[in-house]
């Protein structure tokens, strides 16, 4: 096996709507990600919290590894409670079963009899009486991940029922799979049978191969975020435009002056991709520009920066030496709520201050029907307007 498989679980979501997407992606530079790395430490604390937790590796061990990882300068502290947090969900699961579960770790499993030469890697699997547990952690906060009808995950099942087929044969009769999220407190499970998840990786084989051979058409979608082709590929240019020819016929064919609720929802809609389409192109441009190429109609400019010191201690220090006041130079101002959140660590901040900590309702913004958020209320920020005016 490649140390990169051409189909990976983790962009099968993009293969599965778009064949040809692999191959284009293979001609194109992979950049490395500060975010692809801060994730990579992320995981690996992560897994030495939940060993500790469930007792398969002792703390020298899991000191050993923070320790290491502390000197990286992608770390943050903050990795260490969505661990904690991320142990603590795996521990309310396996405690779920009637008897104690199969537990393991970082686990590598074949996919190729479904999706040739692919691999992957189950952060979590569990096995406990006839049901089989995935859970996998994102500590992305930008995009919400949803467990439901997962791709990426549904392949890692299967190559967890075929590694663990020798070991628990058929009695395994549901699969579960969970994405853990702990930056953006999403944790979402979806379930399926044994029998259904079989049948779809026989369903996917045919559009794995023809993804493989590069065969098939190029298919513009959501799953195009993330995809190296993301701002220069034409097929993605042309639905983007596309979409909006579409809206004005459909708008030229209503004898109103104003949209109508539908018609706003239709621009909501693929305005949103539109705009995030823009802002791929425009970023690619700067890249192309960036590297001595030329653009008609468009040229790089320096952007607004702010004044900053060369060397703020000797500054500061003159200031004080000409006898302006310290009091004038420094603000005293306490760390905000997150910041000593961070540093007292989550449990300690809710033992001693957690009492006078309180979430006002949000400004009221639009979500699509989908978000996981509640709907707002406009009563209920009306009824906390009134509390807070009593309360002054």
């Amino acid at each position: 096996m490649s140390a990169h498989a051409l189909l990976s679980p983790s962009s099968a979501h993009r293969w599965l709507n778009c064949p040809l997407a692999p191959r284009l992606e293979a001609q194109l530079p992979e950049k490395p990600s500060e975010y692809a790395r801060e994730g990579t430490i992320a995981h690996s604390i992560c897994e030495v919290s939940a060993k500790l937790h469930f007792k398969k590796i002792k703390k020298t061990e899991y000191n050993k590894v923070v320790k290491k990882y502390k000197a990286d300068p992608q770390w943050d502290d903050e990795m260490l409670q969505t661990a904690e947090t991320y142990s603590e969900h795996l521990a309310e699961r396996a405690m779920g079963f009637d008897n104690e579960p199969y537990i393991a770790f970082e686990v590598k499993v074949d996919i190729s009899d479904v999706v040739p030469e692919a691999f992957g890697r189950c952060d979590c699997i569990m096995f406990g009486g006839d049901t089989l547990v995935i859970t996998d952690y994102k500590h992305g906060k930008g995009v919400p991940v949803s467990a439901s009808d997962n791709p990426q995950l549904k392949l890692y099942a299967l190559g967890a029922l075929k590694l663990y087929q020798p070991l628990f044969g058929s009695s395994l009769k549901n699969v579960e799979i969970t994405i853990d999220q702990p930056r953006i407190n999403l944790y979402d499970t979806w379930g399926c049978s044994v029998e259904d998840l079989l049948a779809w990786g026989e369903e996917i084989k045919p559009k794995a191969m023809m993804a493989y051979m590069g065969f098939g058409e190029y298919h513009a979608g959501s799953w195009c975020q993330f995809c190296r082709a993301n701002g220069i590929c034409k097929a993605q240019a042309a639905q983007q435009i596309g979409a909006f020819d579409d809206f004005k016929d459909a708008v030229e064919n209503r004898n109103v002056a104003l949209l109508s609720p539908d018609g706003m929802s239709d621009v909501l809609a693929r305005g949103k991709d539109l705009v995030a389409w823009y802002e791929a192109v425009k970023k690619r441009a700067l890249e192309v520009m960036l590297n001595g190429e030329k653009i008609p109609g468009w040229k790089v400019v320096e952007g607004r920066s702010s004044r900053v010191w060369s060397n703020q201690d000797k500054a500061l220090d003159t200031l004080i030496e000409n006898g302006i006041d310290r009091a004038v130079i420094y603000d005293s101002v306490p760390k905000t709520l997150a910041q000593l959140e961070k540093v007292l660590g989550k449990k300690k901040f809710e033992e001693l201050v957690g009492e006078f900590v309180v979430k006002p309702q949000g400004s009221p913004t639009l979500a699509d029907e989908n978000d996981s958020r509640k709907e707002f209320s406009s009563a209920a920020a009306d009824f906390a307007e009134v509390a807070d005016n009593g309360s002054k």
